[in-house]
């Protein structure tokens, strides 16, 4: 478990630095979905902690945290859209500040320096 735990937090920081490498360079739709994976991934890793597996979709992702973890499930599910828009719209700065506080705020939850 502690190498699954490690590489999730390698795979969260990558995620983490690209997207704010991204959006300093004004691109935002990378930027949001960067960030969104780096929420994901803090899911995984939340669930690794608390249930000793990690999910194999977002499906089985999103069940157990709307379950068991609400607040978490809460943060993942309200920028769940912000990831599926920047597919077909034009996202902004103002979307990628959002998305980067909440995925801060599970890092403070999960003790991960960003």
């Amino acid at each position: 478990m502690k190498e699954q735990e490690e590489l999730l937090i390698k795979n969260i920081k990558e995620f983490f630095k690209n997207a704010l490498e991204t959006e300093i360079k004004g691109d935002y739709n990378s930027s949001v979905t960067l960030y969104f994976k780096a929420l994901a991934v803090s899911g995984d890793l939340f669930i690794l902690r608390k249930e000793k597996k990690i999910p194999s979709s977002h499906a089985e992702r999103f069940r157990i945290l709307e379950e068991k973890y609400k607040d978490v499930y809460n943060l993942l599910d309200k920028d769940f859209i912000f990831y599926q828009n920047s597919y077909r719209l034009q996202l902004n700065k103002e979307t990628c500040e959002v998305i980067k506080k909440d995925v801060e705020k599970l890092f403070e939850l999960l003790k991960i320096s960003s």
